[in-house]
Order: C-alpha cells, then structure tokens, then sequence
C-alpha cells in the first residue's frame, strides 16, 4: 500500500487558491487593525505594511494571475460582520475589539488582488475560514480537494485555515512569501510550526508549478 504524502504538485481542476483576510482592515495604515486600543505597536506595523508592500501583495498577485490563467478556482475570505451590531461575531472577536461593519471599506478585498466579476468572497467572523462560513461545503461542490492558501496574518488565521483543511481531508500548499505577520521573528516561527500539517512552496516554485500546465 502506497503511504500517502503532501509533498504531491496540484492539480487545477482540483484546486482553488484561498487568500485569507487581505482586506482594508488589516493590509492598509488607515485600516481598522491599526486604529484604537489594540493596535499593534508602530514597529510591528511598519514591519508589517512594509513586507505587504514590497513582497506579500506582489507575489499575491502574481499568484492570482497564473492561477486564473490555469483555470484555479480563485477565492477570498475577508472578516465582516453579518449583522449591523456585530452581535454574530465569535466570543473571540468580541473580547479581541475585533469589529469589521458589514459593507465597509474595511471589509473589501485590497484592490491590488481585487476579486474578479464571478469570484466567492467569503465573510468571516471567526479565526478560522472552515468555522464560521459553509467554504467546506463550497469546496466539495466545486470538485476541490488541494488549495493553494496564503494571506493575513501569517500565525493567527492562515494557520487556522491551513489546520483546519488538513482535518478536513484537503492537500493545502502554503506559500509563506505570500503571507505577513507583525514581526520577522513571528513570520519564521509560524512556517515552522505549520510545517507539519501542508507543504511549503515559494511563489516562484508555485508558479513555475503551475506554468507546466499552460
């Protein structure tokens, strides 16, 4: 009996690219993330926005860009309330001040990755994308059994969604220099602990990958 591995390329009929949470509220200084009492100090946002800037939106894009001329599934999950008063979010947000009002510019998608006409967004109101929206279900609909997942922040909700896939059954590449944390030492800490559960591909191992299918 063959042993089963992660370390196995994708296949774009079965695949979907998921970025996570690379919204207004967290990728843009004049966000949400950076506003009140539980904004991050001003070297962890500097670090932050700077590897936004110069490396993780970049090479979203470049990703975005070969996975819809491969004909991947693109898809996007950005943090949202449901209701106007944020009473669905999880107890988690409610005690973290986390507060993004349904159909505010906080809550869109950065136009540097914007979403295409027929592209999900999917709004989120827990850490994890697999617990508070049906992508699940989604996923199985659309025939999709790997995902090619990066986006924001690095330790905190991309784990999550990367954890969660696994348990779920998905084969999930994560492309770490696609994905920012709010300080060097978190980011390298965050691809190694996650190591265990996907593999692990740069963007340009990712899109030489997918340029053998065009």
């Amino acid at each position: 009996m063959t042993q089963p591995s992660r370390d196995v390329p994708v296949v774009p009929s079965q695949t979907a690219l998921l970025f996570v949470d690379v919204q207004n509220f967290a990728a843009k200084a004049e966000g949400g993330e950076f506003r009140g009492d539980n904004a991050p100090p001003a070297e962890e946002r500097d670090y932050f926005l700077g590897r936004l800037e110069t490396t993780a939106l970049p090479n979203m894009r470049r990703l975005q860009e070969a996975c819809r001329a491969t004909g991947i599934e693109v898809m996007y999950t950005v943090i949202e309330n449901l209701t106007a008063d944020g009473r669905d979010r999880s107890l988690d947000y409610k005690i973290s001040g986390i507060d993004v009002a349904k159909g505010s510019w906080d809550a869109k998608v950065c136009d540097e990755i914007a979403p295409g006409p027929d592209e999900m967004v999917l709004p989120k109101t827990s850490s994890s994308v697999f617990i508070s929206t049906n992508i699940d279900y989604l996923l199985r609909n659309l025939g999709v059994r790997q995902l090619i997942l990066c986006g924001l922040v690095s330790d905190q909700c991309v784990e999550s969604a990367v954890r969660d896939a696994c348990d779920l059954g998905y084969l999930v590449t994560l492309v770490p220099d696609a994905c920012a944390t709010f300080t060097e030492e978190r980011q390298q800490a965050s691809v190694r602990a996650i190591k265990g559960y996907c593999r692990q591909r740069s963007t340009a191992e990712m899109l030489a990958e997918l340029a053998s299918f065009r």
